[in-house]
């Protein structure tokens, strides 16, 4: 009994392992790794891109982004996708989870998240951060716009840096969540609404604080990018850039994901085929306990110093009233 009020929780019968390992267990771990896959990648990417920004700026500590993109990048733009994926995440339902124990292998092996998937998150992210600097810089160099004014500013360049970089580890949430079985990501309302919302509130904060009538006006000190939002994102071929660059960014980690099961499968590979051919999941049985009437009920602690011995081999309250039911099994 003291064993059991000092620990952080206890199962009354071995029995309950079993949902609690091979469903939430496996799900936590899952979780787990795609969490940290897609925050080591993004972050990544995030930071990478000053160090190609370094060779035209003369290795000074300018910055590729707003000041206040920088701010807001971990703490409101991507914080929401990451916390839906780690906490609603299913790549299959409990009823597979108990049907086939296999899928527990690989939280055994630590197959999902190890040195060799931190190693491709850091290839993963410095590709990503050279599509994202030279695209945009391919694109604004010597360019003017329909009225003939340059566009191959650093303003300019950095805002289409910074939306084409959220746009890319936004959908990398998306990439990150197919894994290994394509057809049974778990998507919910709410993780719709942290995906676009905050890509919606992204372009919200745009307009707000890089617009000619915006914060640039009444502090000018602060918010530096004056009239930048309508300046760039007017222009046809800007659009066009941040378009190509995301498919760049993207299309490699979904074909990936889609030639990972057939060039490097893993043994939980098949399950997955199996799971995929069978239109509807098998019933699996629950276990359940009738309920138990008895005359008299009692407990005894055997940490106790003193105990009640002829209180345990009398049998007198040890023996019920009614005769005990048997566990069934539901249909």
């Amino acid at each position: 009994m003291q064993a059991v009020l000092n620990s952080d929780f206890t199962f009354s019968q071995f029995h309950y392992l079993q949902r609690l390992l091979l469903v939430h267990g496996r799900w936590s771990y899952n979780r787990m790794c795609k969490f940290l896959s897609y925050f080591f990648y993004k972050n990544f990417t995030f930071t990478l891109l000053h160090f190609w920004y370094s060779f035209y700026n003369g290795f000074s500590a300018q910055t590729v982004y707003d000041t206040w993109f920088i701010t807001f990048y971990n703490l409101v733009y991507t914080c929401l996708p990451v916390l839906g994926l780690s906490l609603f995440e299913q790549d299959v339902n409990e009823t597979w989870s108990l049907r086939f124990p296999e899928l527990y292998e690989p939280g055994q092996l630590n197959l999902y998240f190890n040195k060799k998937e931190f190693l491709k998150c850091l290839v993963h992210g410095i590709y990503s951060s050279f599509v994202l600097f030279f695209i945009p810089m391919g694109t604004i160099f010597n360019s003017v716009r329909s009225d003939g004014k340059e566009i191959s500013d650093y303003q300019s360049f950095s805002l289409i840096v910074q939306t084409s970089l959220l746009w890319v580890v936004t959908m990398q949430v998306w990439t990150v969540v197919v894994g290994i079985a394509l057809e049974t990501t778990y998507w919910t309302m709410i993780n719709h609404l942290f995906t676009w919302g905050s890509l919606g509130f992204y372009f919200c904060i745009l307009l707000f604080l890089y617009s000619d009538d915006g914060l640039c006006v009444i502090l000018p000190n602060i918010f530096q990018f004056l009239g930048v939002a309508k300046n760039t994102l007017n222009v046809p071929q800007l659009w066009l850039s941040i378009v190509l660059s995301v498919v760049l960014c993207v299309l490699p980690a979904l074909g990936y994901q889609f030639l990972k099961p057939l060039l490097w499968p893993l043994s939980v590979d098949k399950v997955f085929d199996t799971i995929h051919g069978l239109r509807h999941p098998l019933t699996y049985p629950v276990r359940s306990k009738l309920k138990m009437t008895g005359s008299r009920r009692s407990a005894y602690a055997f940490s106790h110093k003193q105990g009640f011995g002829p209180l345990i081999t009398s049998g007198m309250f040890m023996k019920s009233k009614w005769p005990r039911k048997n566990i069934a099994h539901k249909k």
